[in-house]
């Protein structure tokens, strides 16, 4: 089991205000302590708001990262988002800092940049280098063509997880509303496991 800490969406190191910077960068070093006493492998944050731009955000973001531990800032990875950014917005960022990019491909199918999902994977997957992937998926409540289908669901719909993935060497997190419950049934459901 790997553990990874995932901290709220106001953690925004990119922001145009200080007082957010300087509480967002509290915050992280906050679950880096934590991190380390559970033995946590990561913590995984979003590029957070566009203010000015996504190119006047993320330049803060970069300049922020200055402000973490080099202990802390070891632990960082960065998610795509739903609504802002996108894999292609963020692979420059994560090559230039050695971040990794965890591919949640949920976020991709709501808000994507045109690449076809097992690239936009792939893509994210080789920022890891020889460490293991991590990914992030789930099913969007009400369904693909519900009137939000940014909401996750109860479950995870065993179509919504990428054919490949099951049979590869990758940390997925099941982000769903029922928790172990959906875990345990979607390993079923993709006969990773039996029982329970």
């Amino acid at each position: 089991m790997r553990l990874s800490l995932h901290p709220d969406p106001f953690v925004v190191l990119g922001s145009a205000t200080e007082r957010v910077v300087r509480s967002s960068v509290d915050e992280i070093e906050y679950h880096a302590l934590v991190a380390r006493l559970v033995g946590a492998e990561q913590i995984t944050i979003h590029a957070g708001g566009a203010q000015g731009g996504k190119a006047a955000a993320l330049a803060r973001f970069r300049t922020s990262l200055e402000r973490l531990r080099p202990s802390t800032r070891a632990l960082l990875a960065l998610e795509n988002d739903d609504k802002i950014y996108t894999v292609a917005d963020l692979l420059p960022l994560c090559h230039a800092e050695r971040i990794p990019l965890v591919f949640d491909v949920h976020h991709h199918r709501v808000h994507g940049d045109g690449s076809p999902e097992d690239e936009a994977a792939e893509a994210c997957f080789a920022t890891w280098g020889p460490r293991e992937p991590w990914a992030h998926v789930s099913s969007p409540r009400g369904g693909w063509d519900g009137p939000n289908p940014r909401l996750h669901a109860d479950y995870v719909e065993p179509g919504d997880v990428p054919a490949g993935w099951p049979s590869r060497r990758l940390t997925v997190d099941v982000e769903a509303k029922a928790k172990e419950l959906a875990v345990l049934r979607l390993g079923r459901e993709l006969g990773l496991f039996t029982g329970a």
